[in-house]
């Protein structure tokens, strides 16, 4: 019991420090209740924290959520999307009490983080050494990449079926320049007002899918033929699994938090209200087009062009810029470290310092404008390990020593109160995610990916576009 209330006290002096930071930033909005700066601008709070992760955790997935459908059958679909996103939120506990670790370790050696962002590789490498620094740093950076370049492309993707008077590459050009303003934004701080209305334009597209839907009726001759090919199966599982994968952000996140300690049950609580969208909008939109979605990964592209529709497409666009920005924000702060800018406080600075991490996002985003099939490729060889493997492997061997569990930061959850309970449950997902969504999934996935790019090539002008039509046959000339 002693050795409990030391690390409890511990915890208390170690995070008093950003606990004091917090009461302040609450007395400030207290003294300036109607103050817009710090409404729109400044946040820091649980409910931030809530917002940014449910907001961060399903945008442009949605839409691809029903071919998953598609591909698995209505039964696997649902069950994996329950089983992925318990095992997201496990691991997302798992790196906030190894984050709250790191944090209460640096500061009882005085170490201040008052102008540094704490993020997930330096967490890896005061725990685990510069070997797993390098690990979390390269799958990390490279699932960020990846996951703006995704965003990018769901961008060019939605707009054509509001114009498609611009091929979609044509439009990915312009969003990327869109994107790119995403550079004056300083940090997690300051997407307060953002992720509040990214969620609510998440939930309406969510709900606008599902009774879209089912006014729309079952197609003619619908048929729900899933599962038919383990390839299809498997890459349809690890687009859910990337679904549930989106805590690469989780320490930056928490960092921006004015009390950390309490984000532990912040991802479960966002989960929750985000099945309340993936579940019942991927299975309206699959039982009303069943296997016809299989040749259309942009739920978009078979319901029907309405005012609402093209309301969902906008409100879609807007909420995958700022999804664009979370995924971006940790490049940028790797990227500002890297140049010895990190500490600038100039925004104009930092953000024509930030520029050069947007350019090679916008050419991948034109090179593979494969939207639907590369969420499957980045959740099996990069979501695995950077969200499932990583975090679980590191918990078990920060932990491996008797002292360092008796002197823990955090103890076990009430709901599984035995380390042993911790590490086999740890061991499951490892082994789970590494034989299943990196295994498999990476066998489904990279063949499905493939294939793409054998049928449309690289740089394709117009991925998954209605040919044009023919021209009008000209009469042949009379024979004199």
């Amino acid at each position: 019991m002693l050795p409990q209330k030391q690390a409890e006290e511990a915890i208390v002096s170690n995070l008093s420090e950003t606990e004091h930071e917090g009461k302040e930033q609450q007395k400030e909005e207290d003294h300036s209740l109607f103050s817009v700066k710090t409404f729109l601008w400044h946040g820091g709070s649980v409910w931030d924290a809530w917002f940014s992760c449910a907001s961060n955790q399903v945008a442009q997935v949605l839409l691809t959520l029903p071919y998953s459908f598609s591909q698995l059958g209505m039964l696997s679909g649902i069950l994996l999307q329950i089983f992925y996103g318990i095992v997201g939120s496990w691991t997302a506990y798992l790196i906030s009490i190894l984050y709250v670790e790191y944090r209460s370790r640096k500061e009882k050696e005085n170490v201040s983080f008052k102008n540094h962002v704490i993020q997930w590789f330096e967490v890896l490498d005061g725990l685990l050494g510069p070997y797993w620094k390098a690990a979390g740093l390269a799958f990390n950076c490279t699932f960020l990449l990846f996951g703006s370049v995704i965003q990018l492309i769901a961008c060019a993707s939605n707009i054509y079926y509001i114009n498609d008077n611009l091929d979609k590459r044509t439009w990915t050009y312009i969003f990327g320049a869109c994107c790119a303003t995403t550079v004056f934004i300083p940090s997690f701080h300051n997407y307060r007002i953002w992720s509040f209305l990214g969620l609510g334009m998440t939930t309406y597209t969510a709900w606008y899918m599902a009774i879209a839907a089912i006014i729309h009726g079952q197609a003619d001759n619908v048929q729900h033929s899933a599962p038919t090919k383990l390839v299809l199966y498997f890459t349809g599982a690890t687009n859910i699994l990337y679904t549930f994968g989106g805590h690469a952000v989780t320490v930056e996140i928490m960092h921006a938090m004015w009390k950390p300690q309490k984000f532990k049950y912040i991802y479960l609580m966002a989960t929750l209200y985000v099945f309340t969208l993936t579940i019942p909008s991927a299975v309206c939109v699959y039982w009303a087009f069943g296997d016809e979605l299989l040749n259309h990964a942009n739920a978009f592209s078979l319901l029907p062009k309405t005012r609402f529709r093209d309301a969902a497409v906008i409100l879609m666009l807007i909420h995958q810029f700022i999804t664009f920005g979370f995924a971006c924000t940790p490049l940028y702060f790797v990227w500002e470290k890297v140049i010895g800018m990190h500490d600038t406080r100039s925004i104009c600075l930092r953000a024509l310092a930030r520029l050069p991490v947007v350019i090679p996002i916008w050419f991948l985003a034109i090179i593979f404008p494969f939207f639907g099939p590369i969420n499957s490729a980045v959740g099996a060889l990069l979501v695995s390990f950077t969200v499932y493997i990583i975090p679980s492997l590191a918990h078990m061997l920060t932990y491996r020593k008797a002292s360092a569990r008796q002197n823990a930061a955090e103890k076990p959850p009430f709901f599984l109160p035995s380390w042993t309970a911790m590490y086999v449950f740890n061991s499951f997902i490892v082994v789970w995610v590494l034989v299943v969504g990196f295994g498999f999934g990476g066998w489904a996935s990279v063949t499905n990916f493939v294939r793409q790019v054998d049928t449309f090539g690289l740089f394709a002008k117009c991925y998954q576009c209605k040919p044009p039509p023919a021209p009008p046959a000209t009469a042949a000339a009379p024979k004199h």
